[in-house]
């Protein structure tokens, strides 16, 4: 959670680089690449990068263990193996909608009574969670292609355009993930130990 709030905190920052491009002429002379004062562009890009793949090994790391739990307390309900926990985020194309399958099987399996049927609204947090993550990592795409095909004025304007977008999805995603994993490390808890969550 902790790393999820850094990467809020370096999305705002290079979200502000993108928001000086919109607003400032392109024709008058480029861009100061210390916009952070002491902090400049490339070290700002270099930090919010290692920050992200930290907080993708150890979200991994965190979701596996919970599809371990959860094929102990309803095996039958999970329609992957655990390796896919893992393998599912490396899978090109596939990576955009089997974590959430997955995620959705570990959901129901840590609930007090895994075969219920959904609730009304019960996967709301995680499909949210999910949809904000799936659009920011196209839009970032589109906005990487896009910055690195840019030879002019208009086309840096069109990049910046989809980087800000992405890094706003980028913010909610991570904003409903720090919601989304201790609920669901609360579920898996209240499941192991019979104790059940405090309200909130």
């Amino acid at each position: 959670m902790s790393l999820l709030g850094l990467n809020v905190v370096f999305d705002v920052l290079l979200s502000v680089f993108d928001i000086r491009v919109l607003l400032t002429d392109p024709t008058a002379g480029g861009y100061d690449p210390a916009v952070f004062g002491p902090l400049d562009l490339d070290l700002t890009y270099s930090i919010a990068f290692t920050l992200y793949v930290a907080t993708g090994i150890v979200f991994i790391v965190w979701f596996h263990r919970l599809r371990r739990n959860a094929g102990v307390w309803a095996g039958d309900l999970q329609s992957r193996g655990p390796g896919w926990a893992i393998g599912g985020w490396f899978i090109p194309i596939g990576n955009l909608w089997i974590p959430r399958g997955i995620a959705v099987d570990i959901w129901r399996a840590s609930r007090l009574a895994p075969y219920a049927a959904d609730g009304k609204s019960e996967l709301t947090l995680l499909n949210s969670w999910w949809g904000f993550w799936v659009a920011g990592t196209v839009v970032d795409r589109i906005a990487a292609r896009l910055y690195s095909n840019a030879y002019t004025a208009d086309a840096y304007v069109t990049a910046a355009s989809w980087s800000f977008v992405g890094y706003a999805l980028d913010i909610a995603a991570a904003v409903l993930a720090i919601r989304f994993v201790p609920r669901l490390t609360s579920m898996q808890h209240a499941k192991a130990t019979g104790v059940l969550p405090a309200a909130r």
